[in-house]
This record gives C-alpha cells, structure tokens and sequence, in this order.
C-alpha cells in the first residue's frame, strides 16, 4: 500500500505542467538570497519588505493584500518577543510560579480570540478586495451587504448603511470582548493569589519561629500567582487588542467601500 501512495504522489507530480513548476521556482528563488543565516535579525526586515513587494507587484491593486500582511507581521513580531521570553526562560517561570494554572488558561483563550480574529481579517480582506474591484462579478463576497443599498433612494441608503455599520460592528465585537475577558482573567488571578498568600497567615503562630519560613513560604507563592496572573492576562490583551484595532481599522475601510459603491451605482 505504501509504495502504490508513493507512485501516485509521483506520477501527480509528474503530471503537473512544468511551465508552472518553472513559474514556481522563478517566484520562489529570490528568497534564498535574502536569508542570511549568519544574521537571521537583519535579515528578516529585508525579507518582509521583500513579501510586500511581491505581493504588490502581481496584484492590480497594491493594496488588495495589505490588511492581511499587517495582522501577519504584527503577530509574527508578538510571537517573536514571546519565542525570546521563552528562551530566556521567562515562560517557564510563569508557568512554575503559578500554582493556579490559570496563566495557561488565559493562554489558552488568548489563542482562540486570536484565532477568531485570524477568521474575521480573512473574511474583511475578502470583502474588501471584491467590493473595490469592478464588475458585478467581483462582488459576490460583499454582495450580501451590498445588495440592501442597490437602487434605493439617498434617505433609505443612509438608513441602509447605518444598519451595515452596526452589523459589521457587531461581528467584530466579540474580539474586543475575548481581549477584555483576559483582563478579567488576570484579575481573578490576582484575588486567588492573594487568597493564597493570606491563607498560610496564621497570627497566632507568629511569634513562633519554626512557623515562620512556612508561612513567608506561602506567602511569596500567593504573590507570585497575583502578580504573574495579572501580568500575563494584561500582556496579551494588549497584544488581542492590537488585532482587534487592525481589524476595526479594515471594517471601516470595508463599510466606506459599501458607501461609495453603492453612491455609484446610484449615480450610473
């Protein structure tokens, strides 16, 4: 069975047409000479502009990919500082001083609001490239928020775009409310850890001095799950709430485009 899965990947492979193979390689090789593996830190802003340029050149429209290109290097620069803390074992701290395992948690949500807007900048971008480009065509991402303002009067488009502004608005809004969700989070964090720290408080064993290293024991630990809980669910909303700043900023493009479009067919 093996050997059959691998003679069909062959003979697909040899079936593709080697003009495009070609095209492939001739887009593709200019990369190796822009990584420097001797310099991998100066090399990468090279190798962006590089993508950029690319992008742009084999696109009529220098901006068709431009709101997914941001959120890529926003959160490849996000990932990078975390991969750093990482290495330098700030992540692993985290993790080991919490005793709640709630840094993880809030983590974890980070990811699925990330994940989510990841969904939403692809779906905006989308929109907006078809609404910008010409024919009726081109329109069928954003035709569903189009068609309503199609061959109305100005009065009922204004009202039309008006309820588009606020649908879009709403779609977007569960980012916003994932990022401040970490926050809250964080705090939490911080109430746990303090009740954490003052459980191992006890005045009547004060004056004892066995007691003592127990308890300041206990107390750092609180502490460290307070502090590192708020630090983390702080962090990254921050980080969600960039994204979600990116992609508010492409909504608004994307409902100034449902405007104007709609203004020009009411014109033509």
């Amino acid at each position: 069975m093996e050997s059959t899965a691998v003679t069909s990947r062959s003979q697909h492979c040899e079936a593709l047409p080697r003009s495009h193979l070609n095209d492939l390689y001739a887009h593709m090789s200019p990369i190796a000479p822009r990584i420097d593996t001797n310099r991998p830190t100066q090399a990468l802003p090279e190798l962006a502009a590089w993508l950029l340029n690319m992008v742009r050149s084999q696109s009529q429209d220098p901006h068709r990919y431009l709101l997914v290109l941001r959120f890529v290097l926003l959160n490849l620069v996000g990932f990078a500082l975390l991969g750093a803390a990482y290495v330098h074992g700030l992540v692993g701290m985290v993790i080991t001083a919490d005793r709640t395992y709630l840094s993880v948690l809030i983590f974890l949500v980070f990811v699925g609001g990330l994940g989510i807007c990841t969904r939403k900048v692809w779906q905006t971008s989308r929109e907006l490239n078809s609404v910008r480009e010409s024919g009726t065509g081109s329109e069928a991402a954003a035709m569903r928020h189009l068609a309503p303002m199609l061959g109305r009067t100005a009065e009922s488009r204004a009202n039309l775009a008006g309820a588009v502004r606020l649908r879009l608005s709403h779609r977007i809004a569960i980012v916003r409310n994932i990022a401040n969700s970490l926050v809250l989070l964080g705090l939490i964090g911080t109430v746990l850890g303090f009740i954490i720290a003052l459980s191992g408080v006890d005045p009547e064993r004060a004056a004892d001095i066995s007691a003592i290293a127990p308890m300041v024991s206990t107390l750092i630990s609180g502490m460290s799950t307070a502090l590192y809980t708020t630090l983390v669910g702080a962090v990254l909303n921050v980080w969600l709430m960039a994204n979600h700043q990116l992609l508010a900023g492409g909504t608004v493009k994307l409902i100034a485009a449902l405007v104007e479009r709609a203004e020009d067919h009411a014109r033509g």
